[in-house]
């Protein structure tokens, strides 16, 4: 299993793995991705930036992700304290195929972002209030509940980060 690049050619299978996302959220009622975002546009700008990437095994897009070392501006403001003041690897937008959860594949797709980062000390991710199935996951890897940080468009965000 290899975390490699997203390519232009990805984007049809990355947006379908974001729908199933957006499903689960949806009937799980979870007010999060149900606005239209993220969509090929945000996935394209992520391609530009070389910042999107795929989880693939056998040439089969099992996962997806959004991974920045250029910080993250909501960030910059937290209700609470982050672990480390230092640069950090930014996750966003982690996302399984319903037919391959529960296999660990989030963790190995966080696996291997920390180790294309040998040199950082950091990650940082966030995730809505009533996304329980993320909390859940970020506790079991390793990570600890920062506070409570505010997107651009006002909405709050719970704040976690762990040490590499």
């Amino acid at each position: 299993m290899i975390l490699r690049p997203t390519k232009i050619e990805d984007i049809s299978r990355v947006i379908d793995i974001i729908n199933q996302a957006k499903t689960y959220f949806k009937n799980n009622d979870i007010d999060q991705w149900q606005d239209g975002y993220p969509n090929e546009e945000t996935i394209e700008k992520d391609i530009e930036n070389n910042e999107a990437y795929v989880l693939e095994e056998d040439g089969v897009i099992l996962g997806t992700c959004m991974v920045t070392i250029h910080g993250e501006p909501a960030y910059n403001r937290i209700e609470g304290k982050w672990i480390l003041n230092c640069p950090y690897i930014c996750v966003h937008r982690i996302a399984v195929d319903n037919e391959y959860k529960g296999k660990g594949l989030a963790s190995t797709i966080l696996d291997q972002v920390v180790a294309m980062y040998p040199d950082y000390h950091s990650v940082r991710m966030d995730t809505h209030h009533d996304n329980l199935s993320m909390q859940s996951f970020l506790t079991k890897y390793g990570f600890k509940y920062c506070g409570e940080i505010t997107l651009k468009s006002g909405a709050l965000r719970r704040a976690y980060e762990k040490r590499i």
